[in-house]
């Protein structure tokens, strides 16, 4: 498991530049996350990664395809100090779970491991011996990231089809 850490005000111009918004597939999606902040993360992204952020993480324009394209890299969360929320609501929206926590941000170094227990919103830096507390997800929204996102909550629930 590796961390990627980035500053404030990442946004979604260069989670997913536009000119890439034309490839609906997540996995071409996926090849391009990054790319204008850190050329070198969609190669070397694996699944379980973390990625930690700034404040105002995912900022900038509404699309659904920043969080997207961060969950089809393998990222398992993005930790940040706080979050557009826009991005936040997309986040939820595909099921792809995201945390608020300025004193994990503050604590956590590259190439610490970290872990997170998304039940109890703990954040844990193995490497360092330390634990925070992020404010876990209230039952409707685990619900909607446990199912996969919103709309396969929704069918789960026979509200959609």
């Amino acid at each position: 498991m590796k961390l990627y850490q980035y500053g404030d005000n990442v946004d979604t111009d260069v989670i997913i530049p536009a000119r890439h918004l034309n490839d609906p597939d997540p996995k071409a999606l996926a090849s391009h996350c990054m790319e204008d902040i850190d050329p070198a993360f969609a190669s070397t992204v694996e699944a379980g990664d973390i990625i930690v952020g700034g404040a105002n993480f995912g900022c900038g324009s509404s699309r659904e395809h920043a969080p997207l394209a961060i969950q089809s890299c393998g990222v398992k969360c993005v930790i940040a100090r706080s979050f557009a929320r826009i991005f936040y609501r997309n986040a939820i929206n595909i099921g792809f779970p995201i945390l608020e926590c300025p004193e994990a941000v503050d604590g956590i170094s590259a190439g610490d491991t970290v872990d997170v227990d998304f039940a109890t919103g703990i954040i844990t830096d193995e490497t360092a011996g330390k634990s925070w507390q992020a404010a876990p997800f209230p039952a409707f929204i685990d619900g909607i990231i446990r199912s996969g996102g919103l709309l396969n909550s929704l069918k789960a629930r026979g509200v959609a089809k």
